[in-house]
């Protein structure tokens, strides 16, 4: 709990980069397991999958359900990679951190999952906004995707841009919160674990407890945010809605 952030301060002149190298580690090995994965499922293709193939193509076809129970599939399915790449890299950055969270060096914390870090979690919503803004206006116009911020009545405006905002708030802060109550928890069933034999004894059953429930909870959330993310773009570029 005492534990703080390894950092690395990039001094730019006219401002300071600060830079936390727990989590560009803990990114840049997610996205180099969900390369993997793409790689090894697509690398011997067959027309009876076996195995990883089987594992992508299942992949596949769940995020094209999720993309199709909110758009036509003629709309959507530009959105189809999109959606495979968000829900396999937030859940394999949501599990992470469980099989050696916690591990320090010194007084900094090496590893965790990255989206334990709000910064990366405010990201994610970020480009998730920008995205919709993007499309909306160009499968719109610049004038047709105007006139929704003034529907079904003018006054709705306002409400509509507080809207944008807060659906990007909540998209990224729901999942930072359940990755990092989690992990806080963890980390203090590890730490009665190894402070005697009777408080080892006294955590482990709650701590594989614990431990099967994030994972439920990591695979639900990239869930959550892959289908919110599906449903703000059909808000943007479906016209029934």
């Amino acid at each position: 709990m005492d534990h703080t952030a390894p950092e690395l301060d990039l001094d730019l002149g006219f401002m300071t980069l600060t830079f936390n190298l727990s989590t560009v580690l803990t990114l840049l090995v997610a996205a180099v397991i969900v390369f993997i994965i793409a790689f090894v499922s697509t690398r011997t293709l067959a027309l009876k999958p076996t195995g990883m193939q089987n594992f992508m193509e299942w992949v596949m076809d769940f995020v094209k359900n999720i993309i199709k129970s909110n758009m036509d599939w003629k709309t959507g399915g530009r959105f189809h990679i999109l959606g495979i790449t968000l829900i396999m890299f937030i859940a394999v950055s949501n599990l992470l951190g469980l099989p050696m969270g916690g591990i320090a060096y010194g007084s900094d914390l090496w590893w965790k999952s990255p989206t334990a870090d709000p910064v990366v979690t405010m990201t994610l919503a970020s480009m998730v906004l920008v995205l919709t803004q993007y499309y909306g206006v160009k499968m719109q116009g610049t004038g047709g995707y105007a006139k929704t911020f003034f529907q079904p009545m003018s006054f709705m405006f306002p409400l509509k841009v507080i809207e944008e905002f807060a659906n990007t708030l909540t998209l990224g802060l729901r999942l930072y919160g359940n990755i990092y109550a989690g992990e806080i928890l963890l980390t203090l069933l590890t730490g009665l674990a190894v402070s005697s034999a009777f408080g080892f004894f006294g955590a482990i059953v709650p701590m594989m407890a614990w431990m099967g429930f994030s994972i439920f909870i990591g695979f639900i959330q990239a869930f959550i945010f892959t289908m919110l993310t599906m449903v703000y773009m059909a808000h943007k570029v479906s016209t029934d809605h």
